[in-house]
């Protein structure tokens, strides 16, 4: 089988899954949580190097407060276990989006966390937090537009290249599949430049319902397509 060397996911259906369970959206994202540390061991062993996961998105303040600060409060919770277990894995962790935003505990524990792991040799373990790609995308023009400006470059050094190294992503590759859980079937402002010739799933389970044997329908559909670049197939 050939194994995606990068899959990229967004989880969807948290609050769906407790609500059809009679709990509260809480107990959705904390489920939602440990399937995401049960999926980084399954992706390492399925020979997946590249894992990410879309968390929380620009678009996620405008949901209740109650609900943004419980998000919050999951995202320090796992910060604090997760230097822990990925040492433990030899884990390297990478945090993607605008953190300014994000409260300043929260930003010295990603900075800890990434450089605690940024040697690390297993399976390379993105987290989009406060992420989205037209941001990511104006983040990008707005550097680039400052070194052109400063005579860093001109404009006609910018390349697809240079647009790629200036985003959150840069010396990661594209993903090679992209899934979303809970049937929805839209990318929802996530990696827009990066999966340009992704190959695309969407899973009918909620994401605290996914697991191997839905990771492994995904990879068995991924086999069964023709990938090509321009007229030049790849894979099986």
């Amino acid at each position: 089988m050939n194994i995606p060397k990068h899959i990229a996911v967004i989880l969807d259906g948290n609050g769906r899954w407790a609500k059809a369970k009679g709990l509260p959206r809480n107990m959705g994202h904390v489920e939602g949580a440990k399937t995401v540390e049960k999926m980084c061991e399954i992706m390492w062993n399925k020979g997946v190097e590249y894992f990410t996961v879309y968390a929380f998105s620009t678009e996620n303040w405008n949901r209740p407060s109650e609900e943004v600060s419980l998000l919050m409060k999951l995202l320090r919770d796992y910060m604090v276990g997760c230097i822990k277990r990925s040492m433990k894995n030899n884990m390297k962790v990478r945090i993607i989006g605008d953190k300014t935003r994000l409260d300043a505990d929260i930003q010295k524990s990603i900075a800890d966390l990434e450089e605690a792991t940024k040697d690390n040799t297993g399976l390379k373990f993105t987290i989009a937090i406060n992420y989205g790609s037209r941001d990511e995308i104006r983040r990008a023009v707005s550097a680039i537009a400052g070194e052109v400006a400063s005579g860093a470059m001109t404009p006609s050094d910018i390349t697809e290249q240079v647009i790629s190294d200036h985003l959150d992503t840069a010396g990661y590759p594209d993903p090679d599949l992209l899934i979303r859980t809970s049937g929805e079937q839209r990318v929802s402002n996530y990696l827009l430049w990066q999966i340009a010739y992704s190959e695309f799933y969407f899973a009918e389970v909620c994401w605290p319902d996914f697991d191997e044997a839905e990771l492994d329908k995904a990879l068995a559909a991924y086999n069964n397509r023709d990938r090509k670049f321009g007229g030049l197939k790849v894979g099986n």
